[in-house]
């Protein structure tokens, strides 16, 4: 499956952007789609995860009640609402997807096998 990330630019701080990432090459509701991010200097860290039904999700504790995931198979697309944006969301974002346990909604890396390239989300102080 190929994956393209999409909806990063320059936001302030508690403004929201909305990110998506549209599969292709694959029957997409087989996939378990993740968002990642990898700021300057710092390791890729889990951001949120989504089942291949939408049923599961996850997030990390730094995002939770701010970020949403959701997904349209119909449309081959993940999304990852940001509200209330902070400095230190700033980071380039990554969709990964794992056919592996699709019912499941992961936040480790190793286990996404596709990744997209990047979109990049800079927010301003």
């Amino acid at each position: 499956v190929q994956l393209q990330a999409s909806g990063g630019g320059l936001v302030q701080a508690g403004g929201s952007l909305r990110l998506s990432c549209a599969a292709s090459g694959r029957t997409f509701s087989n996939y378990a789609i993740a968002w990642f991010r990898q700021a300057p200097g710092r390791e890729r860290e889990f951001v949120a995860s989504i089942s291949w039904s939408g049923g599961n999700t996850n997030y990390a504790d730094s995002v939770k009640g701010r970020f949403t995931i959701s997904r349209d198979n119909a449309k081959n697309t993940v999304y990852l609402q940001m509200n209330s944006l902070k400095p230190e969301d700033t980071a380039v974002y990554y969709c990964a997807a794992t056919g592996r346990s699709p019912g499941a909604a992961f936040r480790y890396l190793s286990i996404y096998d596709y990744w997209g390239q990047g979109t990049e989300v800079t927010v301003s102080s």
